[in-house]
């Protein structure tokens, strides 16, 4: 595909994000609706979903009103919110799905697996029968970020969605496994979708220090899992890259590795990293980031595009410094990186 270019500067559709976290209501002091969509904006991402683990969790139609009243009032794009899958996120009982379904994007109990076989099974009957998705933080062992944890609730839940006919949606997936499962249940019909995120397809575990402050939920692997991922890419397995963008407190991200919680910032580098690593290295074409960024993401969820776009000078260098994010977050492995891709301007809605 040849894009337009306008005064120089290349025109690409408004970049599209499943996956991330604006912690309100609850956590406001790491993020608000505004400044998540500002930087959001500042990305490219012109629509995004946000993830349920909030407070209160919008598990309730109550509880996703009060995000959505925040939505309407402070979002600069399109905010699109999840419901959760079981109350509080808890994993022994599940919510309101069915009156909750007219005011999410999606259903995910992101953050925490759902252990219980029996549970996960009545949760994608219900969803299938409503319509909607299933997004899967697959951890099958809570706490236990170990590669097995990921791909064996992947393998069990690819058999249930197989069995129900549920809508599957794999969330930030990072091992060889995962990809191996998820290609093999493609082949055999199953209606199944995953997502990977920037730092699993350009760092591994020898790439960055075990520093609290890049520690992330599943855990950098591998070079073998990165190059898996990026064949994966390569081959369509991997049908869409979303940030994970979770920010935390300075504080939150300064107690070690051990101490520190989950997650790094990712929407104001996510579309320069990978044009600088992936795009500019031929390892995949501006047609294909495109997909996976935006086309893909929008398809799947059922998110329309509008008058969408952005501008880019796709050959304009830039070193990542945090303090002039818009996001509260600063945690990114990034930090000091010289990338190609400076954004000019994000339009939405034709504005």
């Amino acid at each position: 595909m040849a894009f337009e270019i306008l005064n120089g500067l290349t025109k690409l559709p408004g970049l599209c994000d499943v996956h991330v976290h604006f912690r309100e209501p609850g956590f406001s002091y790491k993020e608000t609706i505004r400044t998540g969509s500002l930087a959001a904006k500042a990305g490219g991402f012109t629509a995004v979903c946000a993830m349920p683990n909030l407070n209160p969790v919008p598990d309730s139609i109550e509880n996703i009103k009060l995000e959505q009243d925040i939505i309407d009032r402070d979002a600069f794009i399109a905010v699109y919110p999840y419901a959760a899958i079981t109350v509080g996120e808890g994993g022994e009982k599940i919510a309101d799905l069915e009156g909750l379904a007219p005011h999410c994007i999606a259903f995910s109990d992101d953050g925490h697996g759902v252990s219980d076989e029996g549970l996960m099974r009545e949760a994608m009957e219900r969803i299938r029968d409503i319509g909607k998705l299933l997004a899967a933080h697959c951890e099958l062992f809570p706490g236990d970020y170990s590669p097995e944890s990921e791909w064996k609730e992947i393998e069990r839940d690819v058999k249930l969605a197989a069995a129900t006919g549920c809508a599957y949606h794999v969330c930030h997936i990072s091992t060889k496994e995962s990809v191996s499962i998820i290609r093999d249940a493609k082949k055999s019909g199953v209606d199944i979708t995953c997502e990977t995120a920037p730092h699993y397809l350009t760092l591994c575990n020898d790439d960055v220090l075990d520093e609290g402050r890049f520690k992330m939920n599943p855990p950098l692997r591998t070079a073998k899992d990165k190059e898996a991922l990026l064949l994966g890419v390569m081959d369509g397995t991997i049908d869409m890259v979303a940030t994970d963008h979770a920010p935390h407190s300075a504080e939150e991200k300064s107690k070690g590795f051990d101490g520190s919680l989950n997650g790094i910032v990712g929407l104001e580098t996510a579309f320069p990293v990978l044009y600088t690593d992936l795009v500019k290295t031929q390892t995949i074409t501006l047609d294909r980031l495109v997909e996976l960024m935006s086309t893909n993401p929008r398809q799947r969820f059922n998110i329309p595009l509008r008058d969408d776009f952005t501008l880019w000078a796709l050959d304009e260098e830039f070193i990542v410094d945090p303090s002039k994010f818009m996001t509260m977050g600063r945690s990114t492995p990034f930090e000091g990186r010289k990338l190609f891709g400076v954004l000019k301007e994000t339009y939405f809605s034709g504005i």
